[in-house]
Parts: C-alpha cells; structure tokens; sequence
C-alpha cells in the first residue's frame, strides 16, 4: 500500500491537511531542543520531511537517519535529498520500526511521523527506540487522534471519513490507502499509547494535542 501510494504522498499530505502537516512537523523538531551536534534518526521515514526538516532546523540536526520499509517511498526521498544537496547529511535505511539497525545509544534523538499506528509491534518498537538511544536522549511522535470537542468532532469526523479517503483515492490511484486510514486513526488511543511509552521505560512521558485535538505530539526521554 505504502509503495502504491508514494508518487502522490507528498502532495496529498499538503492538500488533505491544508498546508499545516509542515508547522506539526516544525513544532515536533522544536521539542527536541537540538544544538546541532546531534545524530537524529526519523523512524517511518516515508519521504523523508521530518529527516530533512530535522537537518534544517536552526540549530539542525548534525546527520539523520531516515528508516522505513517501503521501497518506493525511500526511492523518492532520495531524489529530495539529492535535489536539497542533502544526501551527504541524511542516511536512508530501509528496515523495520521493530528491528533497528543500530548500535544501543548511537542517536541522540527519534522522530516519528504518522507512522506508529502502522507498526504491528509498537511495543517491540518502543524497546528498540529506548536502545538505540543515548542516556538522556528524547523522542517526539507525531500522530493523527480523533479530536473531542463536539463541533469540531463533528465536522472532522465527516471531513476525515467520507471526504478525504475519496480525495485521497482519486489523486493517489490507491483505493484502500486513504479509506485505511480513518480506521487505523480510531484504533489508535493516545492514552494507551503514553501507558506504552512508560512501561517502555520512557520518562517525563508527554502529549500535547495541536490542531483541536485533531493531532498529538508525543514526546518523552530515556533516563540516565
């Protein structure tokens, strides 16, 4: 699915979100607090947005690694990278969110974009994030919820349900990918999600809602 629908991920991600998946992405770097010294590696990397957005932050990343399993969708970032001059900065890996490979406390900080609810593992992954992070070291997640003030429930509900997997489907050729994902989006509970994180091992475990609660920011440290 995530191979089918690349050649339009980017552009579908802008147009279904208005614009606004590139300040949720500013805002999760933001949370990292980096210096510039960092290694910063982007699990679900996708097209590499976050990674790159991680490398241009001021103060930026020092190097990124962007992970996904998706072929199609590395073969894109590639070209990005390539097109921004960047390639020698960010690394692409193709490999799985619960099978990291990396040594234990190589990276000073995670990311992940949209892509959690997608691991059929999360606790694995979350065993493997703690690993490969340095003592001290932070996570922030990004992740679609379903929003609970009852206007905005109302109008979102019918937006993400009936609009944009039609949208999604028409623009991506794809007719499962974009309906795939108000389902995964409702079987996703951020609650749940922070109990994770904890008996992962994470701490100061924490969810900032953006966008009327359409939108989470998860973000958490390995301790010392």
């Amino acid at each position: 699915m995530f191979d089918a629908i690349a050649p339009r991920y980017d552009f579908l991600n802008h147009l279904l979100s208005a614009g606004i998946d590139r300040w949720w992405r500013r805002r999760a770097i933001r949370s990292l607090n980096l210096s510039g010294r960092e290694i910063v590696l982007d699990l679900c990397t996708g097209t590499a947005d976050v990674a790159i957005e991680a490398r241009l932050a001021d103060p930026g990343a020092l190097r990124v690694v962007g992970l996904d399993f998706s072929h199609a969708m590395l073969t894109h970032a590639v070209g990005k990278l390539r097109r921004r001059h960047l390639d020698g900065d960010i690394a692409l890996v193709r490999a799985d969110a619960s099978t990291i490979p990396l040594r234990p406390g190589s990276v000073d900080a995670v990311t992940i974009a949209f892509g959690i609810r997608n691991v059929d593992d999360r606790a694995a992954a979350c065993r493997e994030i703690l690993r490969v992070l340095r003592p001290g070291g932070r996570l922030a997640v990004l992740e679609f919820a379903m929003p609970t003030r009852p206007l905005f429930r109302r109008l979102y509900l019918s937006y993400f349900r009936h609009i944009l997997p039609r949208v999604g489907a028409c623009i991506s050729g794809h007719d499962s990918a974009y309906a795939y994902l108000p389902a995964s989006v409702d079987a996703f509970l951020p609650h749940a999600f922070m109990d994770l994180l904890r008996q992962s091992g994470f701490a100061d475990v924490a969810a900032d809602p953006m966008t009327f609660g359409s939108v989470f920011l998860y973000t958490a440290r390995r301790g010392s």
